[in-house]
């Protein structure tokens, strides 16, 4: 019998595996960027980089694995927009630790005001 909490579990952390792996890239993250102004086709998405369209296709399909992109083909034409549901479970995953860093921030706001102090 297969034990569904933990099948949810390990599919969860290769979903977010792949999220993390897409936005490790400038490029992904470029191509992103653009897609949260709007859908776009492949050729508008890939005309400002430097590389070639079957690149930009490869980053595209990276993206669309990880569930951050749909894209929607009508024949030769090919629609890409953002799905921004993986990159919101990501962000409740960094989340967890923000404890951490607040903390960090609390230590930094008194050694600054201890500087502060000192100069004064």
């Amino acid at each position: 019998m297969v034990d569904n909490k933990k099948t949810n579990t390990q599919n969860e952390e290769q979903e977010l595996s792949a999220v993390f792996a897409a936005l490790s890239d400038p490029v992904r993250r470029a191509i992103l960027n653009r897609l949260g102004e709007g859908e776009l086709l492949v050729s508008q998405i890939a005309q400002p980089f430097e590389i070639s369209l079957q690149a930009v296709s490869k980053h595209i399909h990276v993206l669309v694995k990880a569930g951050l992109v749909v894209q929607e083909r009508t024949g030769r034409v090919s629609l890409c927009r953002l799905d921004t549901g993986p990159i919101y479970k990501a962000a409740i995953w960094l989340n967890r630790y923000s404890k951490y860093w607040q903390a960090q921030f609390d230590t930094m706001a008194v050694w600054l005001d201890e500087l502060d102090k000192k100069r004064k």
